[in-house]
Protein backbone atom coordinates (compact mmCIF):
# COMPACT_ATOMS: atom_id res chain seq x y z
CA UNK A 1 0.00 0.00 0.00
CA UNK A 2 1.28 3.79 -1.27
CA UNK A 3 2.42 5.94 1.47
CA UNK A 4 0.41 8.44 -0.34
CA UNK A 5 -2.83 6.33 -0.47
CA UNK A 6 -2.65 5.96 3.49
CA UNK A 7 -2.21 9.84 3.88
CA UNK A 8 -5.23 10.39 1.48
CA UNK A 9 -7.04 8.01 3.32
CA UNK A 10 -6.25 9.34 6.95
CA UNK A 11 -7.18 12.97 5.58
CA UNK A 12 -10.52 11.46 4.62
CA UNK A 13 -11.20 10.11 8.00
CA UNK A 14 -10.29 12.76 9.43
CA UNK A 15 -13.10 15.06 7.15
CA UNK A 16 -16.04 12.46 7.89
CA UNK A 17 -15.31 11.63 11.86
CA UNK A 18 -15.34 15.59 12.67
CA UNK A 19 -18.82 15.69 11.11
CA UNK A 20 -19.85 11.92 12.45
CA UNK A 21 -18.93 13.53 15.73
CA UNK A 22 -20.54 17.27 15.45
CA UNK A 23 -23.81 15.62 13.93
CA UNK A 24 -24.28 11.67 14.54
CA UNK A 25 -22.58 10.89 17.92
CA UNK A 26 -25.70 11.60 20.36
CA UNK A 27 -23.30 10.44 23.52
CA UNK A 28 -23.86 13.10 26.95
CA UNK A 29 -20.23 12.63 27.40
CA UNK A 30 -19.07 13.61 24.33
CA UNK A 31 -18.26 17.26 24.72
CA UNK A 32 -19.11 19.88 21.93
CA UNK A 33 -15.48 21.10 22.72
CA UNK A 34 -14.15 18.16 20.81
CA UNK A 35 -11.61 18.61 17.66
CA UNK A 36 -10.10 15.98 15.73
CA UNK A 37 -6.38 17.30 15.24
CA UNK A 38 -4.63 14.53 13.27
CA UNK A 39 -5.31 10.80 11.92
CA UNK A 40 -2.42 8.34 11.22
CA UNK A 41 -3.23 5.15 9.68
CA UNK A 42 -0.87 2.15 9.23
CA UNK A 43 0.15 1.55 5.35
CA UNK A 44 -2.08 -1.88 4.98
CA UNK A 45 -5.15 0.84 6.64
CA UNK A 46 -6.20 -1.85 9.33
CA UNK A 47 -5.08 0.50 12.20
CA UNK A 48 -6.11 4.05 12.59
CA UNK A 49 -4.72 6.47 15.55
CA UNK A 50 -7.19 9.12 15.77
CA UNK A 51 -5.43 12.26 18.05
CA UNK A 52 -8.53 14.58 19.32
CA UNK A 53 -7.97 17.56 21.15
CA UNK A 54 -10.81 18.41 24.18
CA UNK A 55 -10.87 21.67 26.09
CA UNK A 56 -12.69 21.78 29.65
CA UNK A 57 -11.12 19.89 32.39
CA UNK A 58 -9.41 16.70 33.38
CA UNK A 59 -13.20 15.43 34.09
CA UNK A 60 -14.62 16.36 30.98
CA UNK A 61 -11.44 15.02 28.94
CA UNK A 62 -11.94 11.49 30.93
CA UNK A 63 -15.87 11.47 30.05
CA UNK A 64 -15.34 12.55 26.43
CA UNK A 65 -12.84 9.83 25.64
CA UNK A 66 -14.57 7.34 27.36
CA UNK A 67 -17.51 8.30 24.83
CA UNK A 68 -15.55 8.24 22.53
CA UNK A 69 -14.28 4.40 23.13
CA UNK A 70 -17.90 3.64 23.60
CA UNK A 71 -19.07 5.04 20.90
CA UNK A 72 -16.03 3.70 18.45
CA UNK A 73 -18.55 0.78 16.80
CA UNK A 74 -20.62 3.13 15.76
CA UNK A 75 -18.20 5.57 14.37
CA UNK A 76 -16.73 2.93 12.51
CA UNK A 77 -20.10 2.05 10.66
CA UNK A 78 -20.70 5.39 9.56
CA UNK A 79 -16.75 5.67 8.26
CA UNK A 80 -17.54 2.55 6.35
CA UNK A 81 -20.53 3.25 4.93
CA UNK A 82 -19.07 6.85 4.09
CA UNK A 83 -15.61 5.92 2.91
CA UNK A 84 -16.35 2.83 0.71
CA UNK A 85 -13.23 1.12 2.33
CA UNK A 86 -13.30 -2.84 2.08
CA UNK A 87 -11.74 -2.51 5.75
CA UNK A 88 -12.60 -0.35 7.76
CA UNK A 89 -9.40 0.52 9.99
CA UNK A 90 -9.65 -0.12 13.65
CA UNK A 91 -9.88 2.71 15.63
CA UNK A 92 -8.23 4.45 18.31
CA UNK A 93 -8.83 7.36 20.15
CA UNK A 94 -6.35 9.50 21.67
CA UNK A 95 -6.23 12.98 23.46
CA UNK A 96 -4.07 15.20 22.21
CA UNK A 97 -3.13 17.72 24.60
CA UNK A 98 -0.66 20.15 22.60
CA UNK A 99 -3.23 22.80 21.91
CA UNK A 100 -3.84 23.38 25.35
CA UNK A 101 -0.05 23.07 26.25
CA UNK A 102 0.59 26.04 23.45
CA UNK A 103 -2.09 28.23 24.49
CA UNK A 104 -0.37 27.06 28.02
CA UNK A 105 3.33 28.93 27.07
CA UNK A 106 1.77 31.90 24.93
CA UNK A 107 -0.21 32.63 28.55
CA UNK A 108 3.64 32.40 29.93
CA UNK A 109 5.25 34.51 27.42
CA UNK A 110 2.51 37.68 27.56
CA UNK A 111 3.17 37.66 31.42
CA UNK A 112 6.57 37.71 31.24
CA UNK A 113 6.30 40.30 28.48
CA UNK A 114 4.46 42.50 30.55
CA UNK A 115 6.64 42.01 33.46
CA UNK A 116 9.54 43.26 31.50
CA UNK A 117 7.45 45.95 30.40
CA UNK A 118 6.76 47.16 34.17
CA UNK A 119 10.37 46.82 35.10
CA UNK A 120 11.29 49.17 32.35
CA UNK A 121 9.11 51.79 33.10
Amino acid sequence: MSYQRAERIAEEIKRELSDILRSHVRDPRITEMVSVVKVEVSKDLRHAKIYVSVLGDKEEKQKTMEGLDRATGFIRKELGQRLGLRYVPEIRFILDESIEYSIHIAQKIEELKKKEQDENQ
